[in-house]
């Protein structure tokens, strides 16, 4: 299975900073050690795809460090051109990763998931949407037919996601997350669910069940990205959930037979996780780059 890394692109932040930045690299020791897996430095996306996302405004100020004191606190990062490489690596991660599994059944994004960004703005430490921008590149650079789910199982409602394809039919767009969680103003996927504080294991696979079941009713797929948030997590700072790690496996398990067993091609990203012991992070994202690679083999 291939994955594609973007850790080596550091975005700079202030000491104190809650963006557990350094995960990533964490994540990419780890899964250099897993034989079946193949680590590739993930491309740049080019301003054509994130364009198919963004507007031409927004990139720019984006590009030439122009966003205003107001846009930069929304976003959460300081400007750097650093800042802008890692977003675009991120971004150009998933495409990869999207064309990838259309030919092998199913790749990685060991970062991306940035469900916050929306059109003409950042938000919630996403710069560019890379589910968006990658759902886009498929159908205008693979297959303008193509039909592809989003996924989003990160505890927050993928609101940037849901506001930039709210008028696409061709793009199924799929939050289940914390009801009471961030973002506090929601916007409306094609099917959203929300999860009450201190859901449990239990309750969230058979919300999951409900949502995949609703999928398959609604849609008929030809590629999915799914955003493997590991926030849910019972110990994560920002996630109010109560998952356990092996609840998170039984998820990933879930949306990985969904898609083999309709032989769907899926792409996905590691999306949030802000665990207090950030190892704990890092274990729930490398048992999914596991499990994955275990799906991979049976495509």
């Amino acid at each position: 299975m291939k994955a594609f890394y973007t850790d080596h692109f550091v975005l700079p932040l202030p000491d104190g900073h809650r963006f557990p930045m350094e995960k990533y690299a964490h994540l990419r020791d780890l899964v250099g050690t897993l034989a079946e897996v193949e680590l590739i430095e993930a491309p740049i996306a080019s301003d054509t795809q994130i364009l198919y996302a963004h507007d031409p405004s927004y990139l720019m100020k984006v590009i030439e460090g122009k966003l205003n004191p107001q846009e930069l606190k929304e976003i959460g990062f300081p400007w750097s051109e650093k800042m802008v490489e890692r977003s675009r690596r991120s971004a150009g991660a998933t495409v990869a990763a999207s064309k990838t599994a259309l030919e092998e059944g199913v790749a990685a994004n060991l970062a991306g998931g940035t469900h916050h960004a929306y059109r003409n703005r950042g938000s919630g430490f996403c710069v560019f949407n890379d589910s968006a921008i990658a759902a886009r590149a498929l159908q205008r650079e693979i297959n303008p037919k193509l039909h592809i789910a989003i996924i989003d199982l990160d505890v927050h409602q993928g609101n940037g996601t849901a506001a930039i394809l709210e008028h696409d039919s061709s793009i199924f767009t799929l939050s289940l997350h914390g009801e009471n969680n961030f973002p506090f103003k929601k916007e409306y996927s094609d099917l959203d669910i929300g999860l009450a504080d201190d859901c449990d294991d239990a309750d969230y696979l058979q919300s999951l069940a409900t949502a995949l079941e609703q999928l398959n009713e609604r849609f008929s797929a030809n590629a999915i990205i799914y955003l493997a948030g590991a926030d849910p997590h019972q110990d994560d700072r920002l996630g109010r959930l109560k998952l356990s790690k092996k609840g998170l496996l039984q998820r990933d398990q879930m949306v990985f037979q969904y898609a083999l067993d309709r032989q769907i091609p899926i792409a996905f990203s590691m999306a949030g996780g802000y665990g207090k012991d950030i190892e704990s992070t890092v274990q729930i994202h490398f048992q999914t780059i596991q499990l994955a690679a275990q799906f991979q083999q049976r495509y």
